[in-house]
């Protein structure tokens, strides 16, 4: 399983620019997350803070127990070799061929035979589905053909954990479709530890197990995709809706004059840019068939079970509306059932539930209906008044 990468109070400036501060946030291993933020957050700068590409101000980023803002030139050196790293253009070296691209660190952090090293490139591009275009330059092959050569090269060492800065940037759907499903393959090959970053929703809503979302130097959530894809955090649905109405700006931040006279805009019926509303907990990608099941998705589901008694109504029945019936009987939970406060989904009494309020009638069962003093002593065989019953009459 992949390692677990435990981030607490980061944050880095350059000059007198702060970037992002106080960043706290755990990357659970063997699962795959995604980072989101408008243009210009930091994200990219947060994943070569992860690798010690760059030094953070203040805060810890601890790897399998070791803090690498403040640890030695030699044990971060050791640390980085935890690490698979997909750059955004792919940074493969445009006078080699694919081979001896992803031949490289092999080449540099081992003592390998020449042998060895044959087998697990071979090994890597056909994984990456390049078998073939091993004696092709960079420049001979297509911007998909580029992210996935970067992609073997980041796997020839085995990583725990495989960082992807914007994978899709530059690609078409159909390209992206094909290596958000790459991904997913390889985390359940490899069950290793992945953080992407990318602008792409359909990424976001789809791959990862885990969401967080930079903002206005801030992490605004992070957690499970079921937490934040019901989320009504602004800036959240904002952006996963690709809206213009809400806290972002063209410049990131904006201010109230301008929400609200967008705000009067949407009102006198101009379009906000968004196409639909797609809050909601839509299917994951799973791995092609005759792979293995995901352990990372099972352990993600059993976290987020764990916490479903703390969430808002509408959230809860989009978790449990998502589940399969096979997973929602081995919870414990049933579609329109509401986990109380104090209770936890996963079977007998811990998963007990209490039904939803009616949504056609917004009705509550009688006996669950307040009485005014007096009511009781007035009620008859035949029924008796419930405070709704009585306003009624007035």
């Amino acid at each position: 399983m992949g390692a677990e990468v435990v981030i607490e109070g980061l944050s880095k400036s350059f000059g007198s620019q702060p970037i992002w501060r106080d960043v706290s946030l755990s990357l659970p291993p063997g699962e795959v997350s995604v980072m989101l933020g408008p243009s210009g957050t930091g994200k990219s700068v947060f994943l070569k803070s992860m690798i010690g590409l760059l030094k953070p101000d203040t805060g810890t980023c601890v790897v399998n127990g070791t803090d690498i803002v403040r640890c030695s030139e030699h044990k971060l050196y050791e640390t980085r070799k935890l690490f698979g790293v997909l750059f955004q253009d792919g940074a493969l070296f445009g006078s080699m061929n694919l081979y001896d691209n992803v031949a490289f660190p092999l080449r540099e952090h081992t003592k390998k035979s020449e042998a060895e090293i044959k087998r697990i490139v071979m090994e890597k591009l056909a994984m990456t589905g390049l078998s073939g275009a091993e004696d092709k330059l960079p420049g001979e092959i297509s911007g998909g053909m580029r992210k996935r050569a970067g992609l073997a090269r980041a796997l020839v060492l085995d990583p725990e954990i495989i960082l992807c800065d914007e994978p899709d940037s530059g690609l078409d759907p159909v390209r992206t479709a094909y290596l958000s499903q790459l991904l997913i393959d390889l985390n359940a090959q490899i069950d290793a530890t992945i953080l992407i970053v990318t602008h792409n929703i359909n990424v976001a809503r789809t791959v990862p197990d885990n969401l967080g979302m930079l903002f206005r130097k801030e992490l605004v959530m992070f957690g499970p995709r079921e937490v934040l894809l019901t989320s009504d955090e602004p800036v959240v649905e904002q952006f996963l809706n690709g809206r213009r109405l809400g806290p972002i700006g063209m410049s990131e931040e904006k201010d109230s004059a301008t929400m609200a006279a967008e705000q009067a805009n949407v009102e006198a019926g101009h379009h906000d840019g968004g196409t639909e509303d797609v809050r909601g907990v839509v299917p994951q990608i799973q791995p092609t068939p005759g792979l293995p099941e995901r352990q990372g998705e099972r352990r993600r589901k059993d976290r987020v079970m764990q916490i479903l008694h703390t969430l808002s109504p509408e959230a809860q029945e989009g978790i449990i509306e998502s589940l399969s019936p096979e997973e929602q009987q081995h919870y414990g939970v049933r579609p329109h059932q509401l986990v109380g406060a104090g209770q936890h989904a996963g079977g007998g009494a811990a998963g007990s539930t209490m039904p939803l309020p009616s949504e056609h009638h917004g009705e509550l069962p009688a006996e669950d209906v307040a009485n005014r003093p007096g009511d009781r002593a007035a009620e008859s065989d035949s029924g008796r008044h419930t405070d709704a019953q009585w306003w009624s009459n007035q």
